[in-house]
């Protein structure tokens, strides 16, 4: 039995369904790619199913691209990915002059502790191809990715709208001679959920050995447990008409609630236009944050569903205006917190010498002898320098201190 998706797959990217403005935008990467000076690297994202590896396989195929595609999520080391995917990086064509196309695909899925290596050996492999690398991921904002982030360009895939996969699905219908209700099409795409490849398989599998399909056949059709992105999860967020439907969006999502509560702090000021819903909505977030905090404290993790109350629930209803679309901003803490990890680590190790050193505790450390050291180093380089050689402190500790790196002239 051939599969409908391979049956139906698109042969040009014109004919992809969905996420048009995202394929051309791909599409006038990869074409700016092989000529100007434009970011090597493209990370294709969004939920599953919405043709973000279709892309890059169908554009491969129309313009005659020798494809090297890899799972990143199946890969397990280092030398795997510079065997397959680097060294054909490193070479833009191929015998005959054919072009060539890198495709690293679920690099979400990359877990650092287990796959050691992976993530640079994606970095080294972005600077030094000579080809197009695509990269495709279901959530791009996993802090992992991060150095990944800044070497791609960002294209965004959407959950493709119910009437354009029905409209889809019916065609289907027709080239397969099955009379199907209109309702029937309508609960496939319903529970498909955006994902139109999941809405195809879905099709094929309730009209096996029918030519006809009625509502009744798909009713017991289940909902899937999926998984999204901050977008998506602030967008469902914000759209909630009811407690349940803005509680259960904790569910769905990738990050963890002290991240998402980040992304609603930042975002509800674009997002609440009336003054009095703003208000509100930021009174909620701080009660939550209490409850958050008293969780901690105590580790009562019974506290925990309070919290997601206000936080979910508390936030979004009670409004008097709608929502407004926006376009959602990263948090500025969690940039703040990436900009300043290397300083925060040259302070933390500069704190554990002192530690050892003089014998307290990191809290002592940091509130009674760190200060001073500073004042020290920043007035008196001769002496901040001596001091610095008794904890064995390295030059990059030394001018976080506030001495100047350069060693003074002897007299």
């Amino acid at each position: 039995m051939l599969l409908w998706l391979q049956k139906y797959r698109p042969r040009t990217i014109s004919e992809i369904v969905g996420n048009t403005n995202a394929v051309n935008q791909f599409a006038d990467w990869v074409s700016k790619r092989l000529k100007d000076n434009v970011k090597k690297a493209a990370l294709l994202y969004g939920p599953p199913g919405v043709g973000k590896s279709l892309t890059v396989q169908v554009y491969a195929e129309q313009f005659g691209f020798d494809l090297i595609e890899l799972n990143a999520s199946d890969v397990r080391a280092k030398e795997q990915i510079m065997r397959i995917a680097g060294t054909a990086a490193s070479q833009s064509t191929i015998f005959g002059g054919i072009k060539r196309l890198v495709f690293l695909d679920e690099i979400d899925g990359i877990n650092p502790a287990e796959d050691k290596g992976c993530i640079p050996a994606i970095i080294d492999i972005i600077n030094k191809s000579n080809c197009p690398v695509v990269l495709a991921a279901n959530d791009p904002w996993d802090p992992k990715l991060r150095p990944i982030r800044d070497l791609c360009i960002l294209i965004r895939y959407n959950k493709i709208r119910s009437p354009t996969i029905i409209k889809f699905l019916k065609e289907i219908c027709r080239k397969e001679g099955i009379v199907v209700e209109d309702r029937a099409l309508t609960l496939i795409a319903e529970k498909a959920d955006g994902d139109l490849r999941s809405a195809i398989i879905d099709l094929q599998v309730l009209t096996e050995g029918r030519r006809y399909l009625r509502f009744e056949d798909v009713i017991w059709l289940p909902t899937r447990n999926r998984q999204y992105g901050v977008f998506d999860v602030l967008k469902e967020l914000f759209w909630s008409k009811t407690a349940l439907q803005a509680r259960l969006v904790m569910e769905k999502s990738l990050i963890d609630h002290e991240t998402l509560k980040l992304w609603i702090h930042e975002n509800l000021p674009l997002v609440y236009s009336d003054l009095s819903d703003l208000v509100r909505a930021y009174d909620m977030l701080s009660k939550a944050d209490v409850f958050f905090g008293r969780m901690n404290k105590t580790q009562n993790w019974d506290l925990l569903p309070y919290a997601l109350e206000f936080m979910t629930a508390g936030v979004v209803l009670g409004v008097k205006k709608k929502p407004e679309f926006v376009k959602y901003q990263f948090p500025q803490k969690l940039l703040l917190i990436s900009l300043t990890r290397n300083s925060r680590k040259i302070r933390d190790e500069t704190l554990s010498a002192l530690s050892e050193k003089c014998k307290l505790s990191r809290r002592k450390a940091l509130t009674e002898v760190f200060p001073y050291l500073k004042v020290i180093a920043e007035e008196n380089s001769s002496i901040g320098r001596r001091i610095g050689e008794w904890l064995n402190l390295s030059e990059d500790h030394l001018k976080y201190l506030g001495l100047k790196t350069s060693k003074p002239k002897k007299t």
